[in-house]
């Protein structure tokens, strides 16, 4: 690799940032989340109600991204919306996201779709989802279908979202949609999904368009302490490594992390004292980025990276400036010592909806006003929009 200044980056690299459907478009009311959030015992803080408004507000979203100075936009399709029966398409859904993906060219800004971000159509979730025997088959099909309508349009695409997430979050934990805890029933729906990862990359190639297709995974920076060597591999490889392991074929791996995992004789150990922690509860520890980029490159042989997914939640955007910066000094010296890393997307555009946290959480570059939806951006938007400008951080 050619040596770059340190405070560049290697020409091209894509800087961006990210969102899911759920969490910003608002009225989904035909998913599995919107049902979960809605029974009183699911322990969910909020309901996502109207979002952000981002299904009618997105070209404004959209010109924002641009007005900052980022090259990429990577958000994701609602499959309950384009799929709201089992075997019915929406056309009007369709065309919905294919304005989407043009309006993305009409600013300068490459679209990168996913293809699901967590979310589950009701037919799905009451047939079982991953645990119904035709969930890949019908993940695939609606793959093709999407791909059919605006693969001509997409400049990277995403297969899942953080499949681990789902299904550690959904059948080990019961906090997501099934809600179930049990251990084997996790194992059963990870292989599911890395079937449906699978299926997915051959329909979405086989349709219009030529862009790189991948995966992104959720990763933590898991640090191993005196006698913690049988938990490591208990909580790593079916949280990660199931996942890492089957992007064989793939064009990039997906790196989302946010924080670190101490590990020692009985199992994950609390937040170390004097490091501070986020919103969501966990340390705050922007160095677990660079660690994460690098296991993903070793497990999955080599393959370039995109981080998908980086960032903080809290009320303090100072704090939000320095955890970016921090984390791509990681980025930069992976990329000192020949790792292929792509790209860069900061979590979130908006502050939005986090799923069982509700509304608490703000890990947007833009705040959104929950009366109007108006948008205002942070210090720390034109702070990043100037470091995707420059394609670096100041020296």
């Amino acid at each position: 690799m050619t040596f770059v200044p340190e405070s560049t980056f290697p020409e091209p690299f894509l800087w961006g940032t990210a969102t899911a459907a759920h969490q910003i478009e608002g009225g989904n009311v035909n998913n599995d989340w919107w049902a979960m959030e809605h029974d009183p015992t699911s322990g969910c803080m909020d309901v996502s109600g109207d979002a952000c408004d981002s299904f009618n507000r997105y070209p404004e979203d959209i010109a924002l991204i641009a007005d900052l100075g980022l090259g990429a936009y990577r958000f994701s399709l609602e499959w309950s919306r384009i799929e709201p029966e089992e075997g019915e398409f929406s056309t009007v859904a369709l065309d919905h996201y294919r304005r989407m993906t043009a309006t993305c060219h009409e600013h300068g800004v490459l679209p990168v779709v996913t293809f699901h971000h967590f979310t589950h159509p009701r037919w799905l979730a009451a047939a079982g989802t991953w645990e119904a025997p035709h969930a890949p088959d019908r993940f695939a099909r609606f793959c093709e279908k999407a791909t059919e309508h605006l693969g001509d349009l997409i400049g990277i695409a995403c297969t899942l979202n953080e499949p681990n997430v789902v299904a550690t979050m959904g059948w080990r934990f019961g906090i997501f949609p099934p809600r179930v805890r049990d251990r084997t029933r996790r194992d059963a729906v990870n292989a599911a999904l890395v079937s449906a990862h699978r299926k997915a990359v051959e329909a979405i190639r086989s349709g219009p368009g030529d862009f790189p297709v991948g995966m992104t995974v959720s990763m933590t920076d898991y640090q191993l302490q005196p006698g913690g060597e049988a938990w490591l591999e208990r909580l790593r490889r079916p949280s990660e490594d199931v996942y890492l392991e089957a992007t064989g074929g793939d064009d990039f791996i997906g790196v989302q992390t946010y924080t670190r995992m101490r590990v020692g004789p009985d199992g994950a150990l609390p937040a170390e004292a004097g490091v501070g922690t986020t919103q969501m509860g966990y340390e705050v520890y922007p160095e677990a980025l660079g660690a994460t980029i690098r296991r993903a490159a070793d497990v999955t042989g080599g393959l370039p990276v995109y981080v998908t997914e980086n960032g903080i939640g809290t009320d303090d955007d100072a704090l939000r400036v320095d955890y970016v910066t921090r984390a791509l000094g990681g980025v930069r010296t992976c990329l000192d010592d020949g790792i292929d890393v792509r790209g860069y997307f900061y979590w979130s555009l908006l502050d939005n909806f986090e799923w069982v946290l509700g509304y608490g959480p703000t890990f947007g570059l833009v705040e959104v006003d929950r009366a109007n939806f108006g948008r205002r951006p942070k210090p720390s938007a034109a702070w990043f929009g100037g470091v995707a400008r420059a394609n670096g951080l100041a020296g």
